[in-house]
């Protein structure tokens, strides 16, 4: 199956993923195209609200440019409604044997979240090799990746929770990250008054980050 960190050409060259909350759908397009301006195609829509699953189906509908993916994905359910809406690839906060199941049977590329390396083992032991890692921030950030690279080498993962501007290049100068999930190119204020020039702005900046290094 396709890893998440190859669904866009040159994804090495795209190291942030946006992790949207959209509250209305209309906002879902005029957003996307913001973020795909701004360097950023590869965009994952959290399942936390009422409007996200017309999101995704209307971001896959309308924007061709960006690989539009679910995040927050915690149930078979979950998954069913993701893919049916056009979702390209999943995310989830953690994992447990019946989600894995439907992510691995979805036919999408798929994040399965960590926190410890039990977790970890855990997933390599099932031939899962590319994982979140979150709350990352709070797991640990940037040492507990490091320290994880030499006894787990084959892991590869997207840390998300807590990442900011200044803090995004210090996980992607680790080997064992792929990309990094932000939410700091979508301020609160900029999506509420719908300054997607702020937004394409700001993803430009994330964009411009250093590339990761290849895991």
């Amino acid at each position: 199956m396709t890893s998440v960190f190859d669904l866009v050409p040159g994804v090495r060259d795209v190291p942030v993923v946006p992790v949207v909350v959209i509250e209305d759908a209309a906002d879902a397009v005029p957003l996307a195209r913001a973020l795909v301006a701004g360097g950023l195609p590869l965009i994952e829509v959290t399942l936390r609200t009422p409007a996200a699953l017309d999101a995704v189906h209307a971001i896959a509908a309308e924007v061709p440019e960006a690989v539009v993916g679910a995040g927050t994905v915690v149930s078979a359910a979950g998954v069913a409604d993701a893919v049916g809406a056009g979702a390209r690839f999943l995310v989830s906060p953690g994992w447990t044997e019946g989600l894995l199941g439907a992510m691995r049977d979805s036919g999408v590329p798929f994040l399965p979240g960590v926190s410890t390396a039990s977790e970890v083992v855990a997933l390599l032991e099932r031939g899962v090799r590319d994982m979140k890692f979150f709350p990352a921030e709070a797991a640990g950030g940037v040492p507990y990746l490091k320290s994880l690279a030499g006894p787990l080498p084959r892991a590869r993962f997207c840390p998300t929770g807590g990442i900011t501007l200044a803090s995004a290049p210090a996980y992607l100068a680790l080997p064992n990250v792929g990309c990094v999930g932000g939410t700091w190119m979508l301020p609160p204020d900029a999506l509420a008054a719908r300054d997607w020039a702020r937004v394409e702005s700001l993803a430009r900046g994330a964009a411009g980050l250093r590339a990761p290094v290849s895991g």
